[in-house]
């Protein structure tokens, strides 16, 4: 279609360029209207392989369906049945009641918190962890889903666990496989009854959510029915009470509870037929049934009560209170006393804690007794026992799992009709129901049922009903029956929810390690997750104590709502732009009030299982970042490294960093290919060995031409060498930059690599091995002047020479020197370079050995001492050696070389050549220098005279024609043109002519040339440059004596030429740096200029207190 007929007439014809990258608006209103945001991988659906693919349906549901039902259905469980009146009993009701409320609170603060999450945008059809782990970003997200995960699969096992209890205790104990055969083997029979249902059940439920998860979900409104039900039948109960109290006695033996399965009649003797006989009770405390025997102390001075285990609750608990808060007619003094006694002696009694310790008997308190020597083990007597020691931080760590699940709105967030509206109004709806609940059966299970009655943890002493269930209307069965079956469900639910939660968190990929449990079934079903769930719920159902599997369900929910309130507290800490919640009620300091609410909470449940938890979730987090996360999420964690990373770099300070903060902080140069892969991947392998002073490392590049050309091949780049950086494991930043002069982009990284405070103090490169090549970026030229410009700007410079020859990462030296030769006072910093790459696994083994040169004044054995003296203060364990150069005769090599060199250099003024030829004939003068000393042999390097005398008898007549043939070709005094030969032929230079630029520069200043170069052809060379030669040469034969078989050299290179005027002092100085650094296997050669700024640099490394040892 025409694209001007498309807008013709909408006046659009302005942007009818950009339509097929930014489309128009009107176009684009109805698709973000209706964005939904479903991801991958989370929506159920169950079809037969038959039938047809049907329509998706919109989402209809719901804020009461959807998110208010489901949660109060997670909420309300297994604990409010068979563990909250034990809680009342043990803690009284005053900690009981601040144990609630702190869990509530925490739940309600968390809900706040992620009711600010929902309505920040569209919510994610992923459930809970997709709102977590996109507010976290991946690391934290990662660890806090599978915390999520193990979470929900344990409280899969302990509604298994409490499924069981219920069924073996108060349903049909006589189902038991395992039995007592002695009295105390009762918990360890249970125990192993636990485990074998517990197996069967998990085995059977996995099985119905592997056949299909829609059976389950049609069971969850019969389970919700039977929670509701049971809530419904405990507070008629409690109304009941009021008029009729149930009839529940208990047998109390003084002051102890004694349990009725043993007996039958709460009496010591009983009336039959006129006649009075010992009970089966009798039996049990004395040694035969006669009224003479011999009974336990105890039983024989106490009496045996009887008294109503259920007193209702106008049994006197309440009437005072109930009488001021409805103002109701005063009462009479003595009712008031008579109220306040009752009040004092049942309320009391359920007011304060009970803590005890294990296997200690349950007694009444305020109940006279006399205490006795008992003579027979009390574990033989029929009292009622604690199972368990108490004490407040038990309780808080069992009762927390009884206010978790109100993330069971979130997970449906895909079905919802409004996910932002229904979430929050749901979610804080069903937390207050609850909430109310729980409080409110504290005060009433307080208020209607005996202490005693609330410590019998099982209900041993009421003929071992449910405790919960002896208060309910109509029938003790209405709560057995319904809490069995909420369990059961509740059990489902899980098994149901936790396998898909780990099948999103390995669909994005974030831990790699549980990518296998993202595959499933053809419709999408997690069927490996599903084994791996049941697997570790298998492990929560053979720990099978619910008391024991409770708090480390605590643990991992306790940890996923932190980190639900530390995300908006940080998005709001962050001023994060996109952090705009709809939710009016929300402020950043509820949800720091939630997080730290539920790290209190965290330790005290249990401070060892906190401390493990945590461990756990920090071990993922480094996982995933170690495997490198590389998923966007848009979290507030990243805002958060952001924000710290800029306040951090505000505090650096832009000038010198202090003496114990120096560090190297490097700039990597490297070269790229014409398909912009490195060429030198060893570089970054010994940036990674030198890393060990953890300091800042840039590698840069340069692409010659303009940004708008190199575009595309500077991302290319990048990607390269980010690849490579990831592949040596060398962590820093990646530049290019993209110049038209190589020159100009190398100047820019150094001067503007970093920022602020991070910025390098190093430059690390690598030596231009194919410098003969003009071509080649890094050539001889480019190398002076990149020397120079990192003087300037008072940076050390770090050159590699045969970078290639490095070991890589996953080379060891087993044996070897690094040798240190210290020629110039540069601070220490050649000490310091041995010391970094020997603490990496490479050159661990290898040994530093450091030289230093003494002169023909220097007295070397007091220069030896001083040398081991200063390494001692520097706690540098290092061979020293000085090594002397007295011979001061200049060789005739060094002599003939040092005059061509200058010869060529008044020849190229004279000539008056332009820049490209110029460059050309100095490039002819460095590929003869280098050819020259490429021809010396270092198989054999007795001395250096012998070398000189080697390259005197077998090159010098070379060289000679050589400078014959030099000076002829420049007797012709013409410019030189580039040919189609010399282009095939780079090493070799030529000089062609045309007829007539030749006659016309033959009578051009004929006399003038001439004589010019007679003068040259009979100067003699600068003793200053002779004298450079002569110690290039020299020292070069000295080091390569000393040092040939090394595995690494390093040594101190010549500063450049102060004098940038012209080209003959580069050519000097770089053919000195040629002989310096020949015939060495690996080499490292510092430049480093500004001694003062440096010398300060080796007195902070390891620095001490008492390092007195300061260079100037």
């Amino acid at each position: 279609m025409d694209r001007g007929n498309m807008y013709e007439g909408k006046n659009m014809a302005l942007f009818e360029e950009e339509m097929d990258s930014n489309p128009m608006v009107s176009s684009l209103l109805n698709k973000l209207a209706n964005y939904t945001n479903v991801t991958q991988g989370v929506v159920e659906h169950e079809a037969d392989e038959d039938s047809k693919r049907k329509e998706v349906k919109v989402p209809r549901m719901g804020t009461f369906i959807g998110v208010y039902l489901p949660c109060l259905q997670n909420i309300l469980g297994v604990i409010l049945f068979l563990r909250l009146t034990w809680i009342v009993g043990t803690a009284g009701v005053l900690e009981s009641f601040i144990i609630v409320f702190m869990c509530c609170a925490c739940t309600m603060l968390t809900a706040i918190s992620m009711s600010a999450i929902a309505t920040n945008g569209v919510v994610p059809a992923g459930g809970s962890y997709y709102m977590i782990s996109r507010s976290l970003g991946p690391e934290f997200g990662g660890a806090v889903g599978l915390c999520f995960y193990l979470g929900t699969t344990f409280a899969g096992a302990m509604y298994i666990l409490g499924t069981i209890e219920i069924l073996l205790t108060y349903i049909s104990p006589s189902a038991a496989i395992f039995k007592a055969e002695e009295v105390g083997e009762e918990t360890e029979a249970m125990l192993n009854n636990m485990r074998v249902y517990g197996t069967c059940i998990i085995i059977l439920m996995a099985i119905v959510v592997f056949v299909g998860v829609k059976y389950v979900n049609k069971l969850a409104l019969v389970f919700l029915a039977c929670v509701i039900l049971s809530i419904i039948a405990i507070y008629a109960g409690v109304i009941k009470t009021a008029i009729d109290p149930p009839d529940f006695p208990i047998c109390l033996l003084g002051n102890r509870t004694l349990s009725k399965r043993s007996f039958d009649v709460c009496a010591k003797f009983t009336e039959r037929n006129n006649k009075t006989k010992t009970t089966n009770l009798w039996l049990l405390f004395c040694n035969s049934s006669l009224p003479t025997a011999m009974c336990d102390d105890y039983f024989s001075l106490n009496n045996v009560t009887e008294i109503q285990g259920i007193p209702g609750i106008l049994s006197g608990v309440l009437i005072v209170l109930c009488s001021w808060l409805l103002h109701s007619p005063p009462l009479h003094w003595k009712a008031q006393v008579t109220s306040w006694y009752l009040f004092m002696g049942k309320f009391t009694d359920n007011l304060w804690s009970t803590y005890s310790e294990k296997g200690s008997i349950v007694e009444r308190k305020n109940q006279p007794s006399i205490s006795g020597s008992e003579d027979i083990k009390i574990g033989g007597r029929p009292y009622v026992f604690t199972d368990i020691m108490t004490y407040f931080t038990v309780l808080v760590g069992i009762y927390f799992p009884s206010v978790t699940g109100i993330m069971a709105g979130s997970n449906r967030s895909g079905d919802l009709k409004d996910a932002q509206k229904s979430i929050p109004t749901g979610t804080i709806l069903a937390i207050s129901t609850t909430s109310f609940i729980y409080l409110s059966c504290i005060v009433l299970f307080g208020a209607c049922i005996e202490g005693v009655v609330l410590r019998d943890k099982f209900g041993e002493a009421v003929d071992g009903n449910l405790v919960v269930g002896t208060l309910a209307w109509p029938s003790p069965w209405v709560i057995v029956i319904g809490s069995f079956f909420s369990t059961c469900g509740a059990g489902l639910q899980s098994l149901t929810g936790a396998p898909r939660l780990l099948q999103a968190i390995a669909r994005d990929g974030i831990v790699p390690f549980i990518q296998v449990f993202g595959h499933g079934k053809a419709n999408g079903e997690p069927t490996w997750a599903l084994l791996l769930t049941a697997a570790i719920c298998e492990i929560g159902i053979l720990i099978a104590s619910l008391d024991n599997v409770a708090p480390i369900l605590s643990m991992f929910f306790l940890m996923c709502y932190m980190f639900v309130n530390l995300a908006c507290a940080v998005q709001t800490l962050l001023r994060t732009p996109n952090w705009r919640p709809r939710f009016k009620y929300y402020h950043w300091t509820l949800s720091f009030l939630g997080m730290s609410l539920c790290l209190a909470l965290m330790f005290i449940c249990s401070w060892y299982y906190a401390l493990i938890a945590m461990l756990i979730a920090g071990c993922i987090y480094k996982y995933i970042e170690y495997r490198g996360a590389e998923k966007e999420w848009g979290d507030g964690i990243r805002g958060l490294s952001l924000n710290a990373a800029r306040y951090a770099l505000l505090r650096v300070e832009d000038g010198p960093p202090h003496t114990k903060n120096w560090r190297p902080q490097l700039l990597v140069l490297l070269n790229l290919d014409c398909e912009q892969l490195v060429k030198h991947p060893r570089l970054l392998s010994f940036t990674s060995q030198l890393k060990a002073g953890k300091g800042l490392t840039i590698v840069g590049s340069v692409l010659q031409g303009t940004y708008l050309d190199k575009c595309v091949e500077t991302q290319k780049a990048e990607e390269n060498v980010k690849a490579l950086m990831g592949v040596e494991k060398t962590k820093g930043f990646c530049q290019i930059v993209v110049s038209p002069s190589f020159r100009d982009g190398i100047s820019h990284l150094i001067q503007s690599a970093g920022l602020g405070g991070m910025k390098h103090n190093t430059v690390l490169m690598a030596w231009p091995q194919s410098w003969k090549q003009t071509e080649n970026h890094f050539s001889w030229k480019n190398f002076v002047d990149t020397v120079r410009e990192t003087t300037a700007a008072q940076q050390a410079l770090l050159v590699a020479k045969n970078i290639d020859l490095f070991p890589t990462n996953q080379e060891r030296f087993t044996e070897g020197n690094i040798d240190v030769w210290w020629i110039v006072h540069d601070g220490g910093m050649l000490m310091l370079l041995p010391f970094l790459l020997r603490q990496h696994k490479v050159w661990r083994k290898c040994k530093m050995r450091i030289f230093t040169v003494a002169q023909m004044d220097d007295n070397s054995i007091q220069m030896k001492k001083d040398l081991q003296m200063f390494l001692y203060h520097l706690r540098l364990n290092a061979e020293v050696e000085v090594v002397e150069m007295f011979e001061n005769d200049i060789s005739a090599f060094t002599y003939e070389k040092t005059l061509m060199m200058e010869q060529r250099s008044q020849m190229l003024k004279q000539m008056q050549l332009s820049k490209n030829e110029r460059e050309r004939e100095i490039q002819s003068i460095t590929d003869e220098s280098r050819g020259s000393v490429r021809r010396k042999s270092c198989s054999s390097p007795q001395s250096i005279g012998q070398d000189v005398q080697a390259l005197l008898n077998n090159d010098y007549e070379k060289e000679e024609a050589q400078l014959i043939h030099d000076r002829n070709t420049a007797s012709r005094s013409a410019p030189a043109v580039k040919t189609s030969v010399a282009a095939a032929m780079p090493e070799k230079v030529q000089m062609t002519w045309t007829k007539e630029k030749f006659v016309a520069e033959k009578h051009k200043n004929k006399d003038t040339n001439v004589s010019g170069f007679k003068d040259i052809f009979s100067m003699k060379p600068n003793q200053s440059n002779v004298r450079r030669m002569h110690t290039a040469v020299k020292l070069n034969g000295v080091v390569l004596n000393k040092s040939q078989h090394a595995q690494l050299v390093l040594l101190n290179m010549p500063g450049p030429p102060k004098n940038r005027k012209g080209d003959e002092n580069c050519i000097l100085y770089f053919t000195a740096c040629v002989l310096l650094g020949t015939w060495f296997y690996c080499c490292l050669v510092w430049i480093l200029q500004k001694k003062k700024k440096v010398a300060s640099i080796i007195n902070t490394w390891n620095y001490q207190p008492h390092d007195f040892c300061q260079l100037n």
